[in-house]
């Protein structure tokens, strides 16, 4: 018995490691060496502050000359064009989204306030060099990685758990079916499965390394805040507490019907240039269910967002890219045959909750 009862111990102990946070951490936020927790909700006021909703009241009446188009992300990461160097030719989109995956996952996995300590002493040492490449090199590096943890690490912009559950919020499912388009890492495909219990994930991505590295070492300590459907309550779930398949596929492949409850993709339409957006807006209708909803987020056209993407060009520009506002985002659905249900932005992103006509 007493055997018996130490195993159950060290069980409960490793699930603790495991599974660090409980429903007392509900309310906090915790930064990490590679990222942020963020636990807290909102007030009004915070979500005011947060979130800005449905400033559009009749999509009908926008057009193009009133809005303007968005703007095209022209800096390109030095590895792309070494690459159109070599191979005489301008780099196909499935090999700039392995180089793309590959950069920012390196990225993710860093732990940041040990390489600011490394980058800061290797710009020192630059300094004693005398060498004006190895000085511009090194501050490149330092600044970059500065960069990186106020957007990731403090802000937590890129995953912005407040913003993106303000965003998911009230939609109308039960036990439903996501479809993730373009999954990377399925962060929001996971957030939404917290959100709505007894939810099944199919995640898509035509780069195996997504699959492969990107989602399997996501963080299986990473708690995301969902709900308890038995009390009514908040409730901290984890990504191996979900119903989650992952497939390796051109979305264009995919054998599925209109059978999806929400089909999702974040900063998918973006990298489409205008002559293939109504393609891409297609995909969100192909597979969803009636009375389902789309749901997208694309990075805002804003002053610190061209900053960034300009500063970590190595790091996210291997594809084509351009940076929108929530109006131009949404003409595109509405053009193209979708009713725009919500809209608003976050941090970083514009978001739509979409429904076709």
């Amino acid at each position: 018995m007493k055997k018996v009862g130490l195993l159950m111990k060290e069980a409960a102990l490793e699930n603790r490691s495991s599974k660090p946070y409980h429903e007392e951490d509900i309310g906090k936020t915790t930064v990490h060496p590679q990222y942020r927790v963020d636990l807290r909700k909102y007030s009004e006021k915070e979500y005011n502050k947060f979130v800005r909703v449905n400033t559009v009241s009749d999509w009908s009446m926008l057009s193009w000359q009133d809005i303007g188009k968005p703007f095209e992300v022209k800096k390109y990461a030095k590895e792309r064009e070494e690459w159109e160097k070599t191979h005489e030719k301008a780099m196909d989109p499935h090999t700039s989204w392995t180089y793309f995956n590959r950069a920012f996952h390196e990225w993710f996995m860093k732990d940041v306030p040990l390489e600011k300590d490394r980058t800061k002493q290797e710009f020192l040492s630059s300094l004693r060099s005398f060498q004006p490449s190895e000085v511009s090199h090194a501050l490149g590096n330092l600044v970059q990685l500065h960069l990186w943890n106020y957007v990731h690490r403090i802000q937590d912009g890129i995953w912005d758990p407040r913003g993106k559950r303000a965003l998911f919020q009230g939609l109308l499912v039960h036990r439903p079916r996501i479809l993730f388009l373009g999954a990377a890492e399925g962060y929001e495909a996971m957030q939404l499965g917290a959100m709505y219990p007894g939810a099944e994930i199919v995640m898509v991505d035509y780069d195996e390394y997504c699959k492969t590295t990107r989602f399997a070492e996501f963080p299986e300590s990473y708690p995301f805040l969902g709900h308890n459907p038995k009390t009514g309550q908040d409730k901290i779930i984890y990504k191996d507490d979900l119903n989650i398949e992952y497939v390796v596929d051109d979305i264009r492949n995919l054998p599925y019907g209109k059978e999806f409850d929400i089909v999702l993709s974040v900063g998918l339409l973006e990298h489409f240039p205008d002559e293939y957006k109504q393609e891409a807006v297609d995909w969100h209708r192909r597979f969803l269910k009636d009375n389902g909803y789309a749901v997208l987020t694309t990075p805002r056209n804003q002053l610190r967002s061209r900053l960034y993407y300009h500063v970590m060009a190595d790091v996210m520009n291997h594809t084509y890219r351009e940076l929108m506002t929530v109006e131009q985002m949404g003409l595109y659905m509405y053009e193209n045959g979708f009713d725009i249900l919500g809209h608003g932005y976050i941090k970083v992103h514009n978001g739509l909750i979409c429904r076709p006509r």
